[in-house]
């Protein structure tokens, strides 16, 4: 029997993150230069997507570009930036009925990618079927610094009570205001660490880490995640005789 078959579809995460880790050693592996690890990883977005969609994931979040990478050779970045312009496809998104958004320091990228990605996300914006968002120049603690001078700045302004700043405050005006925290992180390639990726949002997440590189990365293994995620008991702090009451 398949993870898929054994999935419970009333029990399906809403919000789903990965860290996509592992193209360059795939193709390492395979004798091929980085690039065309790269390019393999692409391929697997789009049917990774596909996936969500069928499985019924509201939110598909994937770490695509760290605010790290910028400091990797010249001529991979360069590659990569070639490769997310050429590989932002409005029809994709719009034969799944899929809402496409970014989250991260976009204004780093070129100028010709933010145009795309911000005619993309206006095009999309209307789908309700499901959403997917990439983390492109993003990291978390650029995304918590720059929410702390924010409020700081509406603090300084009268527009709020220093007092007034709160964990839901703080939440709402992060980049990832628009949905829900992930119920959970998937991270392949066999690396055991968040890499600082949505590290307030993940307060509470499930994490699930995997071996698989991502180009090889598939529907099964997509599954098998999910599937461990649903044996586990979510207690956000409480006592397992806690949740039980709840559910009663």
């Amino acid at each position: 029997m398949t993870y898929q078959e054994q999935l419970d579809k009333d029990r399906i995460p809403q919000h789903v993150a990965i860290i996509m880790d592992g193209n360059g050693r795939w193709a390492r592996q395979q004798g091929k230069p980085r690039t065309e690890g790269h390019i393999k990883g692409v391929q697997v977005v789009r049917k990774i997507m596909e996936n969500a969609v069928e499985l019924g994931i509201k939110y598909l979040t994937l770490y695509t570009f760290s605010t790290e990478n910028w400091n990797r050779p010249e001529s991979e970045v360069t590659a990569l930036m070639g490769l997310l312009f050429k590989n932002i496809e409005e029809e994709v998104f719009t034969r799944n009925q899929v809402r496409f958004r970014v989250i991260g320091d976009i204004g780093r990228l070129p100028v010709e990618i933010q145009k795309k990605l911000n005619d993309c996300m206006e095009h999309t914006k209307q789908y309700d079927r499901s959403c997917m968002v990439l983390a492109l120049s993003y990291s978390s603690r650029w995304e918590i610094a720059r929410t702390a001078r924010i409020l700081a700045e509406k603090a300084v302004k009268g527009e709020i009570a220093a007092d007034s700043i709160d964990e839901k405050m703080f939440s709402d005006n992060l980049n990832t205001s628009f949905m829900p925290d992930p119920e959970l992180l998937i991270r392949t390639g066999g690396e055991i660490r968040l890499s600082n990726y949505l590290l307030w949002q993940s307060a509470y997440t499930e994490l699930y880490f995997c071996d698989t590189f991502w180009p090889d990365f598939n529907m099964e293994e997509l599954c098998r995640a999910i599937y461990t995620y649903q044996q586990r008991e979510r207690r956000f702090g409480l006592t397992s005789d806690q949740v039980s009451e709840q559910k009663k």
